[in-house]
């Protein structure tokens, strides 16, 4: 009977996953569990609660090891050195997951974890003595609002966009921005949620000054030159998914948690709260679904490759303008993302029929129609919405 190659590669890996608490990380790490015999409050794993029944919490706790830390901090914030030490002689594989995906994130937490927690889980794989791959998962909206086909490349330190109104990024001086621009709202004995308006804008403004969107795809952008500042002791891949959306099949149908993305303009829409949003009926909303994605990076591992009726009324009215100005991009774009490595990466694998059965990530075989409508929204509507 034949093997899977992909799975008999997993055997004996030690893999460190960060945002192990996030949408895609749940995803891979339920996967690999499920598939590797010789996390876990959430329905996603009920298949493998299923399958095992009373033996489902020992193989967790055997398998899996929950680390507290926080990539925004050097070490990964991980405070006990016998631990890092243990850490660094053990890992094999590092998928770096963990992010903020708020298009208008406060920009010092967005730099934090984004762009800088980037540098820190490199700077914490280079110590690893077996470390294989550093697989950091990034967006393919880095490339701002181009038009055509956006190639496959990485970006050069200090690289802006066209559209900038300055030619240079300096990385580090925005640290010293974003220190300053704290202190200087402080000073003005603002609370925490007015400062918290004011560093969202200030992340816009930044982020616009250098060509990008928004605070989101500016650190994403930020966080991918600093992996590429030094690739020494670490063999870097990056991956760009487009826009993740609910599961398409594995392990079930329209798995999803929180909302998305587009999914905000979708509740809204559906709850009533907007009545229709402007975008471009020849664009492409490039939609991935997540266990696409997730079966991406395994593939990749094993190849080593988001107080009146006339304040309530303006208040919805501000509301929907800054929901149209942060959507803008996806909803208008004219992008066409070049996916050359990771069509090679599928022709690899049908070359093993098992594989191409347990980690089939080509979304050609999927009905888009019928995938949003009767799994995408019906997802949103029983995980997030309770319906």
């Amino acid at each position: 009977m034949e093997e899977s190659k992909i799975i008999q590669h997993f055997e004996g890996k030690t893999i460190l996953i960060t945002g192990s608490t996030g949408f895609l990380a749940k995803i891979f790490l339920e996967k690999i569990l499920r598939l590797q015999p010789n996390v876990v409050g959430t329905e996603l794993f009920g298949v493998l609660r299923k399958e095992l029944g009373g033996d489902f919490e020992s193989m967790i706790s055997s398998k899996v090891v929950a680390i507290s830390g926080d990539v925004g901090y050097e070490n990964l914030g991980i405070i006990d050195v016998q631990l890092r030490h243990q850490m660094w002689r053990e890992i094999d594989v590092i998928v770096n997951s963990a992010a903020t995906t708020k298009f208008d994130e406060r920009y010092d937490i967005a730099y934090g974890i984004n762009s800088l927690g980037a540098m820190h889980v490199q700077d914490f794989g280079t110590k690893c003595s077996k470390l294989e791959m550093l697989l950091h998962v990034s967006t393919a909206y880095v490339h701002g609002t181009k038009v055509g086909l956006m190639p496959e490349k990485p970006f050069r330190m200090g690289e802006t966009l066209p559209g900038a109104k300055i030619p240079y990024l300096d990385i580090e001086a925005e640290k010293s921005v974003i220190q300053e621009r704290l202190r200087f709202l402080q000073m003005q004995k603002l609370s925490e949620k007015e400062i918290t308006r004011a560093m969202k804008d200030f992340g816009i403004e930044r982020a616009m000054l250098h060509g990008w969107p928004n605070t989101y795809v500016f650190t994403k952008a930020m966080g991918e030159m600093l992996l590429e500042r030094s690739n020494q002791n670490c063999n870097v891949v990056i991956i760009r998914p487009t826009i993740i959306t609910s599961t398409f099949k594995d392990p079930f149908h329209g798995w999803i948690e929180g909302l998305r993305t587009l999914d905000s303009i979708f509740v809204a829409y559906g709850k009533g709260k907007i009545k229709f949003f402007v975008g471009d009926p020849e664009s492409v909303v490039d939609l991935v679904p997540g266990d696409m994605v997730m079966l991406g990076l395994a593939n990749m591992i094993c190849c080593n490759l988001f107080e009146s009726s006339y304040t309530n009324a303006k208040r919805r009215i501000n509301h929907a303008m800054r929901l149209a100005d942060l959507y803008k991009p996806y909803l208008f774009s004219q992008a066409i993302f070049d996916d050359s490595n990771t069509e090679t990466l599928r022709m690899r694998m049908r070359g093993s029929k098992i594989d191409t059965e347990l980690f089939n990530f080509d979304p050609k075989c999927i009905m888009w129609d019928d995938y949003i409508l009767n799994t995408h929204f019906l997802g949103i509507a029983k995980y997030v919405l309770n319906c």
